[in-house]
C-alpha cells in the first residue's frame, strides 16, 4: 500500500513580538556558531538586549513616523506555533525608497523548506515604499548566498572589512596631520556632503543608494535620540570633512564612533574622499587616531569598496588587517496595481472605452465661438427675409404641377456672398 506523503506545516509570517525575542536570540546565536566568518558584523545581536529594556516604548514609536519608527522590524515564520526563522529590514535612506536586509536566519529543516524565501517575499511585497532592496552578505556564506540570487539580487560591489590594532594606531597618531580646513559637520553643511558622497561612488552603486540632500541633516529629534543611544552605549560620536576654497566644495569627510570601555569594543570610522583627493587618506586616518588616543586603547574598524583600489592599497601598505570579506547586493522591485473584477475586452462597448475622452463637465464658449454663433444666426436671418420678399411662384398649368420653391432667379439671388468674420459689425446683403 502507498503511503501519502505527510503535507508540509503551515507558515505563518508576522511581525515579532515580545514573546519571540527569546527564540530570535537563540536562532541568532545559532547562526553565530555555524558560521565560519564570525568576524562578520551582527547588526541583530547586539540590538536584542536594548530591545528587551525598551520594547514597549519601541512599539508605541512604531505607530507614526519619527527617527526611531523602524528601528526593530522584524518579521518571524512560525511553523506550529515555534519560530523557525525571521528576517530584520530597516530603511537604507531618509525617503524610504531603498530598504536594507539586515539579517535572515531561519533552521536547517526551514531552509529546506524554503522559508527565507518566504521571509523575503514577505517583505518585498509588504512593504510598498521600497523601490530598491539592499543587502551586505559575506563571501562564504553560502546558504544566503543562493538565497539572495533565487530571489533576484545581484552583486552591486565587493567590501572589505579592516582593523587597525591599538598598537598601530598609536604609531598613525604621532604624525601630525596635514589638514587646514578641517571644519566641524552641521546641517549648513548638507548640500557640500551630498556632492562628494555622489562624486565618490560609481553611478550604479549611486543610484541605488538614493541619497538627498536631506539625508545629511539631522533634526533636533534626531540629535536626541543619537545623545541618548551614545549615553547608553557609552560611545561618542566625531565628524569633521576638508573645504577646498578654490572649488567651494568638499573634499573629505570622515564619522566616527568612538568607544570609551575598557574592553569588548572597538571603533568605527566612515572615511568619504574625492576620487581627485585620495592624497587625504593618510591624514584622515592620522587625524582618527590622534582622537583614539584620548580613550582607552581598542582597536579601529573601517571598509573600503572594490572601487576604492587607493584606500585598500594605502590600508595594505600600513599593514592593517583583513577580517571579513561581503558582498553587496541589490535587487528593485515595481508594485503590480490589481484589479478588484476582471474585465472582458469583448464585453467592452465604444461608449465606455471612449468615456474617458468626455469632458468633465460643459465648456464655456469663448468669445471666438461667441462671434461665428452670430455670423451664423444673420446669416440664416437675411436668407429667411430674402424668401419672404420674393415669395413662392408656380409653375406652368401643362405640368399638373405645383413648386413651392422660389423661382429660378430668387434661387440665384439667394446666393450671398460669403461673410467676412473680421468685420462683425458691417449688416448682411439683402437683408
Amino acid at each position: 500500500m502507498t503511503q501519502v506523503p505527510a503535507k508540509p506545516p503551515s507558515t505563518i509570517i508576522r511581525p515579532a513580538q515580545h514573546r519571540d525575542l527569546e527564540a530570535i536570540a537563540a536562532l541568532e546565536q545559532a547562526e553565530t556558531i555555524e558560521t565560519a566568518d564570525r568576524s562578520y558584523p551582527l547588526i541583530l545581536g547586539q540590538q536584542l538586549d536594548w530591545v528587551r529594556h525598551w520594547y514597549g516604548v519601541l512599539k508605541c514609536l512604531s505607530l507614526f513616523p519619527n527617527p526611531l519608527q523602524h528601528s526593530f522590524c522584524v518579521y518571524v515564520a512560525e511553523q506550529q506555533d515555534h519560530i523557525c526563522g525571521f528576517v530584520q529590514v530597516s530603511p537604507f535612506n531618509r525617503a524610504r525608497s531603498t530598504w536594507k536586509i539586515d539579517r535572515v536566519v531561519v533552521t536547517p529543516a526551514a531552509r529546506a523548506a524554503g522559508v527565507g524565501s518566504q521571509l523575503l517575499r514577505h517583505c518585498l511585497e509588504s512593504i510598498l515604499e521600497a523601490r530598491t532592496w539592499l543587502l551586505e552578505v559575506g563571501v562564504n556564506h553560502t546558504d544566503s548566498l543562493a538565497l539572495y540570487r533565487q530571489n533576484g539580487f545581484q552583486p552591486l560591489a565587493q567590501i572589505t572589512h579592516w582593523e587597525i590594532n591599538p598598537t598601530l594606531l598609536k604609531e598613525l597618531a604621532t604624525r601630525e596631520p596635514d589638514l587646514p580646513n578641517l571644519l566641524p559637520v552641521s546641517n549648513a553643511d548638507a548640500q557640500l556632503l551630498c556632492q562628494l558622497d555622489t562624486a565618490s561612488m560609481p553611478p550604479l552603486v549611486r543610484q541605488v543608494f538614493d541619497r538627498h540632500i536631506f539625508d545629511f541633516k539631522t533634526s533636533f529629534l534626531e540629535a536626541i535620540v543619537a545623545s541618548i543611544k551614545q549615553w547608553l552605549t557609552h560611545t561618542e560620536g566625531v565628524s569633521g570633512y576638508v573645504f577646498e576654497s578654490q572649488r567651494k566644495a568638499a573634499i573629505g569627510h570622515f564619522q566616527a564612533q568612538l568607544s570609551d570601555r575598557p574592553t569588548g569594543h572597538s571603533h568605527v570610522v566612515q572615511m568619504t574622499v574625492h576620487p581627485a583627493y585620495t592624497w587625504l587618506y593618510p591624514e584622515l586616518l592620522a587625524q582618527t587616531a590622534r582622537l583614539t588616543q584620548e580613550l582607552p586603547p581598542q582597536s579601529l574598524r573601517l571598509t573600503s569598496a572594490d572601487y576604492q583600489s587607493e584606500r585598500e592599497a594605502y590600508l595594505e601598505q600600513i599593514g592593517a588587517t583583513r577580517i571579513a570579506h561581503t558582498l553587496l547586493m541589490s535587487r528593485s522591485v515595481w508594485h503590480k496595481l490589481r484589479e478588484t473584477k476582471p474585465v472582458s475586452l469583448e464585453s467592452l462597448q465604444l461608449s465606455d472605452v471612449l468615456q474617458g475622452l468626455q469632458p468633465v463637465r460643459k465648456p464655456i464658449p469663448s468669445r471666438t465661438a461667441l462671434l461665428q454663433s452670430w455670423l451664423e444666426s444673420s446669416q440664416r436671418a437675411a436668407m429667411g427675409s430674402e424668401y419672404l420678399r420674393l415669395g413662392p411662384t408656380t409653375a406652368p398649368e401643362s405640368t399638373g404641377a405645383a413648386s413651392p420653391g422660389p423661382s429660378t432667379a430668387a434661387k440665384k439671388s439667394l446666393k450671398l456672398p460669403r461673410m467676412r468674420q473680421s468685420s462683425p459689425s458691417q449688416p448682411a446683403e439683402g437683408s
